[in-house]
Order: structure tokens, then sequence, then C-alpha cells
């Protein structure tokens, strides 16, 4: 079976940066199970994906526009330290919930803390890079109707109700 929309598709891979260090990897754990075309993945290694069966191996180079987008200055900003209340201890790698400019939520991080100026960040800290993943697809199935209607696998690497 090739891997198309709506079909639940298990992968083994590394993926690395533009240095050649390991970001993220499979390796000694379960692969990565998710469901095709429901933007589960990054849209790059999706489309790489689409039309791969069984036991296909490919290395993959994703930009960021087909990753994690580029990376804006405009979502750093600096904070004064009592817009933390009730964290006492503020450390460098933080994360917080925070109003995104569209209303919704996203996701800072403290990079920086100088004296009451806390510097966050809510670009994903992959954003402005290439990716590049090694990849060997290890199963495809059809999708079963429920996790389409979930647009998430369920079950064994997948998504547990």
């Amino acid at each position: 079976m090739q891997i198309a929309a709506n079909t639940a598709v298990s992968i083994d891979y590394i993926l690395t940066n533009e240095s050649g260090e390991v970001i993220d990897s499979s390796a000694g754990g379960a692969p990565l199970v998710y469901l095709h075309g429901a933007r589960n993945i990054i849209a790059g290694l999706e489309k790489a994906l689409e039309g791969k069966q069984v036991g296909d191996e490919l290395d993959v180079s994703v930009e960021p526009e087909d990753a994690y987008g580029e990376y804006s200055a405009e979502l750093v900003a600096v904070l004064p330290r009592n817009m933390f209340e009730g964290v006492d201890q503020l450390e460098v790698g933080m994360q917080f919930h925070a109003s995104a400019p569209n209303g919704g939520m996203q996701i800072v991080t403290i990079r920086e803390l100088d004296g009451d100026d806390v510097t966050v960040d809510g670009n994903h800290p992959l954003a402005g890079q290439r990716l590049n993943f090694k990849v060997k697809v290890v199963n495809v199935r059809a999708a079963e109707a429920e996790e389409i209607a979930h647009g998430h696998i369920h079950g064994e690497g997948g998504h547990h109700h």
C-alpha cells in the first residue's frame, strides 16, 4: 500500500540540523505513527512521503517554510518580571502559554534574564532551520474511520483514548 491521505503511517527517522547534529530520532524506541494528510507532521516531510511504501528509505531536506517557518524577530519581546506573577524562580528555557498576535495561544520560551527584564521568544525552537530527515517507512495501512474523524492515529504508537 502506498502512503496517501487517510493512511496510518509508521516511520523510523533521524532528524539532524545543518551541522549534522541529531535533534530527534526514533532509534531505540517505537516508530513515529501518524495520520497522513492530517497535518500531524511538518508539511515538507509529509509531501516527501506521499506515494512511498513499506521498506522505502529516503533522505529529505525540508526548508523552513515547509517546516516550522522562518524565524520572526516580531515574536521576541522583553517583558517585565512582574508579568510572571506566581512564578517564584524564572530560568532560561522555561516555557509559558501566552496570547498570540492572532488572538490564539502560543508557547513562549524564556531566552534571557537581565535584572527585571525577561526576554521571551514565541518562535518554534526549530524556526528558520533547514531540517534533514533520514526516514524508513515501517508500515502503511488504511486509517480507521474513527482515526480519520479524530485527525490522528489510535492504538499502538498513536494516541490512546
